[in-house]
């Protein structure tokens, strides 16, 4: 797995690589803040427990990130940053269920966008100038995005546990956040374990990805806001959700 956008050769096996990546990232970003002060005694299943609850109301989530990437097979430690955003629509044709749209706008180091709008996935390198197109459907099977649409749960799909010993809270940040452990219950071809930093009015702070290739992710989330964007403002959301690349773009369909 190479799960930092410049370092993506354009393959059909690539291309799987980054869904899954994204996927695992869908599932992290939902829980709404709630006012009421969490216990301070509560167990990790505790809090899995009230981000699930969280989740379930969410229908929008926006933020800023910072991702850092390191391990042997990714080469040298990669920084990145831009913004993303989160929909989580009822689906229209009767059926029970919801469809998740996503978009990452990646600032830095160079111009990269994923998005998909619940039928097609699609990644835009601006340096390269390719566009992947992929049907969303490949992303239906994995457990974290079936999290996202609905269909999936936190203490069914993984483990819940404390964190690693080096992920710890000090006693400075026992107040700030608490650090929970995800182990997935299937095995999953890209994911071995995730460390959440759960901050105190329920939100996710940092996200802390491991690969069974030992390559770490590491994303920081700053600048939340859930429930903003105007779901019912069909243009706004195909604007959004739906990308046109520049005139030139090779767009390689898989």
């Amino acid at each position: 797995m190479k799960p930092f956008l410049t370092r993506i050769s354009v393959t059909p096996a690539a291309a799987r690589a980054f869904i899954l990546s994204i996927t695992v990232f869908l599932l992290l970003f939902l829980p709404r803040p709630v006012t009421a002060a969490q216990n301070s005694a509560e167990t990790p299943e505790d809090i899995a427990r009230r981000l699930q609850q969280n989740y379930d109301q969410i229908h929008s989530l926006s933020f800023h990130f910072t991702q850092n990437t390191a391990g042997e097979l990714s080469g040298r430690p990669q920084q990145g940053s831009g913004t993303a955003w989160f929909v989580k629509e009822k689906k229209t044709d009767g059926t029970p269920g919801t469809i998740g749209k996503m978009r990452w706008d990646y600032t830095t180091p160079e111009k990269q966008i994923l998005v998909s709008d619940g039928v097609n996935f699609s990644m835009y390198f601006a340096k390269l100038k390719q566009m992947i197109v992929s049907p969303a459907e490949t992303m239906r099977t994995d457990i974290t995005y079936s999290f996202f649409t609905g269909t999936g749960n936190l203490l069914k799909d993984f483990s819940i546990s404390a964190p690693n010993p080096e992920f710890t809270s000090g006693k400075e940040d026992a107040g700030r956040y608490k650090v929970i452990k995800l182990t997935p219950k299937e095995n999953q071809s890209q994911v071995s374990e995730i460390h959440l930093w759960v901050t105190t009015d329920s939100l996710i702070q940092r996200i802390d990805i491991l690969d069974h290739f030992d390559t770490r992710t590491t994303l920081d989330l700053s600048d939340i806001k859930v429930n903003t964007l105007p779901i019912s403002d069909r243009k706004a959301m195909d604007a959004l959700f739906i990308y046109s690349p520049p005139e030139g773009t090779e767009i390689i369909y898989q």
